[in-house]
């Protein structure tokens, strides 16, 4: 069995935290890429991306944006936000167009590092927002989105809210602490900007009608995040999307409800290559 490599990736003077997990001798399938959630990371993922590429004989690169995981922190994540006079180097907190920034400006630039084309994005919560905003402006073999926002909700803030509150009071802080190398910079650049005024009108659905590639759109019913009106948007949007709704699933599909995930991934890629 060939075990993932990891190492960083300099993009516009930023290093990101990078992993590559081989396919099997001999397999040619589209390459994985892997697009972490809000507060995620390559080792967040934890080895659902090894088994999944195993499971399709496929290879797959994860990464942790700027500010996540073992990638370079954002300077003053706090403070007033700042981009470099050519636009890639920022600092200061998010800005309510960080997943389009992130779909059209990094992404694109990873690919070409990888030297990959048409690959078959997996995404979840804003990392599927991210693979569907790059999939709206680039050529890819397929989409996979679990539970991806395509705009604000009312649930979605008051969760984020909740979420607040147990990094100030609760263990969230701590928890968290495995997964990056710097949880502050990590949880307030995600949640200061989806708790900001201008992000309330966040909605990237008039972007959805310019996917042409296939979709498949994952939610779970119990997800405090967002409610199924994503989803069935995507496949009401873009009606080459296939939907899948997971019962006793929570704002995680993959771990939730691994199997059922992964079968209908193999199915859906299966019947892509047929």
């Amino acid at each position: 069995m060939l075990l993932p490599v990891s190492e960083k990736t300099d993009v516009f003077g930023i290093q990101l935290e990078t992993q590559f997990i081989p396919a099997p001798a001999g397999q040619e399938h589209p390459v994985l890429v892997f697009l972490h959630e809000g507060l995620g990371s390559v080792h967040m993922w934890r080895d659902w991306p090894r088994l999944l590429c195993q499971q399709l004989g496929c290879a797959g690169w994860v990464y942790s944006r700027q500010g996540y995981g073992l990638s370079d922190a954002v300077a003053d994540v706090r403070g007033p936000a700042k981009q470099s006079p050519e636009g890639h180097i920022r600092s200061g907190r998010l800005q309510p167009d960080y997943m389009h920034r992130e779909a059209q400006v990094v992404l694109p630039e990873l690919l070409d590092r990888w030297g990959i084309q048409r690959p078959v994005l997996i995404g979840h919560s804003d990392g599927g927002t991210i693979a569907l905003l790059h999939a709206a402006h680039s050529d890819v073999h397929a989409c996979i989105a679990m539970a991806p926002h395509v705009m604000v909700e009312d649930m979605s803030i008051q969760a984020i809210q909740l979420a607040r509150e147990a990094f100030e009071k609760g263990s969230l802080r701590e928890r968290l602490k495995t997964f990056h190398a710097d949880v502050d910079c990590a949880f307030w650049q995600w949640n200061d900007v989806w708790l900001s005024e201008g992000f309330r009108s966040f909605d990237m659905r008039d972007t959805l009608t310019k996917i042409r590639a296939p979709v498949l759109a994952i939610q779970g019913v119990d997800d405090p995040y967002g409610s199924m009106a994503h989803i069935e948007d995507i496949a009401r949007l873009a009606p080459q999307t296939q939907l899948l709704q997971l019962t006793r699933c929570g704002h995680s599909p993959h771990r939730d409800q691994p199997l059922a995930v992964n079968q209908t991934i193999e199915a859906f890629l299966k019947n892509l290559r047929a």
